[in-house]
């Protein structure tokens, strides 16, 4: 792999892995069009370098919401009731991915991973939103903030659970994690902006364990095969996108409905 390469993969991870337009799919079909992974042995080593570019989003994420891990940290202690009660959202929302994601693993591999199974996907993806926005069932554009109100702390675990049940739809390729999280918030009630930072620190956890989970079965294949350097650039590059893109839907949201990522 090309540095350039590497760069660009980078900027393609970060860009799309919280935008509801699913990143894996992206990946999976630029390395196809890079011409990466054409042999079975490839592939492994090209599927571990995509999810250790991974840690760049995950990375962005810490940096922009190092206050609300904080609170959770302090609310291990008991010292925060609120980060307490956001870190029992987050576990429980992510208890269904990891059981299934668990389960299903290497059945997935062998069944989904397709470009085909990808574009079905993102066309059902994209109908799902359009169809829900005409529908009603989602709202148009995110709510004015409210001073001292913190709409994320006013999910409740009950919400947590089916947003966490939603999110198992992602296990498709192709399916956008985001996508699945924000929708099945907005779908039990949840603000827009609480659902768009519910799914963010959501994505932190589900992606940290995917992520650990496939480097440890599989991390000796990406340094074989890619070494060092190429992994690193698309880190840094996976991190700057995903800052920039989490800053941009956060605020695009304020203002717009999901409907452009459903047509995209």
């Amino acid at each position: 792999m090309t540095a350039w390469r590497a760069a660009l993969l980078g900027i393609i991870e970060g860009v799309t892995e919280y935008l509801p337009i699913s990143s894996t799919g992206h990946l999976l079909v630029a390395s196809d069009l890079l011409g990466l992974g054409t042999t079975k042995a490839d592939q492994g080593a090209a599927d571990t370098y995509a999810i250790a570019i991974q840690f760049g989003a995950i990375l962005a994420v810490a940096g922009l919401f190092w206050k609300r891990f904080r609170d959770m940290i302090l609310g291990v202690f008991g010292k925060s009731a609120g980060g307490r009660h956001l870190l029992i959202l987050l576990i429980v929302a992510f208890a269904p991915a990891a059981v299934l994601g668990f389960l299903l693993d290497d059945k997935i591999k062998e069944v989904l991973f397709s470009s085909w199974t990808i574009v079905f996907a993102w066309f059902v993806g994209g109908l799902l939103i359009l169809g829900l926005e005409r529908a009603g069932k989602i709202p148009h554009r995110g709510e004015p903030a409210e001073p001292g109100r913190d709409r994320l702390l006013e999910i409740t675990v009950r919400q947590a659970f089916i947003i966490g049940w939603v999110q198992c739809i992602a296990l498709w390729p192709g399916t956008s994690r985001s996508l699945a999280a924000i929708l099945g918030a907005l779908l039990v009630g949840v603000s827009m902006s609480a659902a768009v930072e519910f799914s963010f620190l959501l994505g932190f956890v589900t992606l940290s364990a995917a992520s650990g989970y496939s480097m440890l079965d599989g991390g000796g294949e990406l340094f074989t095969q890619f070494g060092l350097l190429d992994p690193l650039i698309g880190l840094v590059f996976a991190f700057l996108a995903a800052v920039i893109s989490i800053k941009w839907l956060i605020t695009y949201l304020q203002e717009h409905s999901l409907a452009i990522f459903g047509w995209y």
